[in-house]
């Protein structure tokens, strides 16, 4: 508001009424200008300016009311050590910023020359480990000519021995990751499940919770053991359960039930056997409905709580 207030004492100078000023006033507003023009004030002293401009709107105030030369020269002053001090307190942390910088890449220099020291020594000594290496290896070549006649037929048998258990193997494990495959498969498919961008998703619609309340159903509570079951059989995958809810009622309720809701399956996986830092749990309210809200049953199918069951590595994309 300030510079609004310089503006109309100009203005107002030019009227027949003009306002009173004295030499110190239009010291101070000079000296203000100068301040205000000062980017390192705006960084470092925004506070002290603030001060300084309420001081000096309270001087030219007086003047415009036309007050005692000494009362607007008392509320200049004021003013105009407000200023002197809000430039004093950016130059002193415009200084200390500067030197802060100087000391960060001093030390920057201090520490990326240690780190070439550093390397060039570590270079030297697998240079010297490296010329060692080739010294024994030299000293080696005789005698593996002579045993190496002798050790061809050994390798030989080994590697046919070791290609055919290798062969074995692989075919094990393929049966294995396929049966495990096949298996995650059909429970997925028997839980519903839909294959999304963030994960395998499973929801549990608002016929698996007792009416309006966050407690699962006969019928939930046979899905989570199913689900749990998948868990428990995949301990690499992790699970988030996020609950969801129609627009009727107030968004304070809705989003307390939302997380009751994924809470109550949270717990339902937890006390089927499923370690609680594998599942976590978050509630969103009416946000993200999966249709509109304006019938029974759309409503019906926003009303949800949606498990995400992570990849292999255990990661769940963010929503």
């Amino acid at each position: 508001m300030t510079p609004i207030a310089i503006a109309i004492s100009v203005l107002l100078a030019a009227c027949s009424t003009t306002p009173k000023t004295t030499t110190l006033l239009d010291q101070t507003r000079s000296d203000f200008m100068m301040a205000q023009n000062n980017p390192a004030v705006g960084t470092y002293a925004p506070l002290e300016m603030k001060h300084a401009s309420e001081a000096l709107a309270v001087a030219n105030e007086a003047a415009l009311n036309r007050d005692s030369e000494q009362k607007i020269d008392s509320l200049a002053y004021l003013a105009k050590q407000k200023i002197a001090t809000t430039q004093e307190v950016a130059k002193q942390k415009s200084a200390e910023a500067d030197v802060q910088n100087s000391n960060k890449q001093r030390d920057q220099l201090r520490l990326d020359q240690r780190t070439q020291e550093a390397n060039q020594s570590k270079a030297a000594a697998d240079q010297a480990k490296l010329e060692a290496e080739r010294a024994k290896n030299a000293a080696d070549q005789s005698k593996i000519a002579a045993d190496q006649a002798k050790l061809s037929a050994e390798q030989s048998k080994q590697a046919t021995q070791a290609a055919q258990n290798d062969t074995l193997e692989a075919q094990r494990l393929a049966q294995e990751a396929q049966a495990k495959a096949a298996k995650l498969e059909a429970q997925l498919a028997e839980l519903a499940a839909k294959k999304t961008e963030r994960g395998i998703v499973i929801t549990f619609g608002d016929v698996l919770f007792d009416t309006n309340q966050s407690r699962l159903s006969p019928e939930g509570m046979r899905i989570a053991q199913k689900l749990a079951d998948v868990l428990q059989q995949n301990p690499q995958r992790m699970a988030l359960a996020e609950g969801f809810t129609d627009s009727v009622g107030t968004n304070a309720y809705n989003q307390a039930l939302s997380e009751r809701r994924s809470d109550a399956v949270r717990s339902a996986l937890h006390g089927m056997g499923v370690s609680r830092d594998r599942i976590s749990s978050r509630g969103y309210g009416e946000s993200f409905p999966v249709a509109g809200n304006q019938t029974a049953d759309e409503r019906r199918l926003n009303r949800r709580v949606e498990i995400i069951l992570s990849d292999d590595s255990g990661k769940i994309a963010p929503r």
